[in-house]
């Protein structure tokens, strides 16, 4: 017969044990939520070769997108007002999407115009850019509470910014791979209605040439976490991860004030960062 002692070893070994497992599923219960990450959207990953198009469409006027348009990887591109193939900016773009709607499984090809438009919270889904063109996608949604989710997909060929973000509220990009590019997001630095902006940017992969990962108005309250970024071809470290601006509404040009983790508002460490 076991002592009293032995059984209530035994007992506390179980408590441990029971502990330590709901720790572990906690905490990747909360990194999953702070990092805004979905298991629930299906993907063929960052690092994964551009999709071969099934079939093309010129388009002449924006798309507008209410619920869910999956494209099944037609090639979309711009013709007529939506041809010009520059960088001009205010132009239209392929795709107005509006609040709540879902775009999936497109590749915008050149012409781009304008790529897409989030009129308020939004899902791009391995959404593809072959030639970035004004920008790839922006944000306008004017809600703080507007989420606007970026999973799958890629952009290459883009002379400044991927995404722009206008708008208010929470830019979540992951599974995403971009490629010769200016800035993959810049929170707008000097649009005439500014406000506070959160970005988070988790497993992507970052390929040289480009000039910087994130932009952020520091005085607007803006902050910018990134995690598991795969940088390609940038031995040199040119690439610069977080640079903060001082924003405003008068259409100047803002002024860059800093560069590099904070802890405040560019937030990340060495370690999130994998030079490859």
């Amino acid at each position: 017969m076991s002592s009293g002692k032995e059984t209530r070893a035994r007992h506390r070994r179980r408590i441990t044990r029971r502990r330590a497992l709901f720790a572990g599923a906690g905490a990747a219960l909360l990194t999953g939520g702070a990092l805004g990450v979905t298991s629930m959207m299906s993907t063929a990953g960052a690092a994964s070769a551009f999709p071969t198009p099934k079939g093309q469409q010129a388009v002449s006027k924006s798309i507008e997108v209410k619920g869910t348009l999956d494209g099944g990887y037609k090639r979309y591109y711009g013709s007529g007002a939506l041809g010009g193939g520059d960088q001009g900016e205010g132009q239209d773009p392929i795709f107005k999407l509006a609040d709540g709607a879902v775009l999936k499984n497109v590749i915008i090809g050149s012409p781009a115009a304008d790529g897409v438009h989030c009129m308020g919270s939004c899902t791009l889904q391995n959404v593809w850019w072959e030639d970035v063109g004004e920008d790839a996608a922006t944000f306008k949604g004017k809600s703080a509470s507007s989420v606007y989710t970026v999973y799958g997909g890629g952009a290459r060929k883009a002379s400044d910014k991927v995404l722009q973000f206008n708008g208010a509220g929470k830019l979540v990009i992951s599974k995403f791979q971009v490629s010769d590019f200016g800035k993959l997001v810049r929170s707008c630095g000097n649009c005439s209605t500014q406000y506070k902006r959160t970005i988070i940017i988790n497993d992507v992969d970052i390929t040289a040439p480009g000039k910087s990962i994130v932009g952020i108005n520091q005085n607007y309250g803006d902050t910018a976490a990134l995690r598991n970024v795969r940088i390609h071809g940038d031995s040199s470290k040119k690439i610069s991860p977080c640079d903060r601006f001082q924003g405003n509404n008068t259409g100047a040009e803002p002024t860059k004030i800093g560069s590099g983790p904070d802890g405040t508002y560019c937030r990340y460490t060495a370690a999130d960062l994998i030079y490859k």
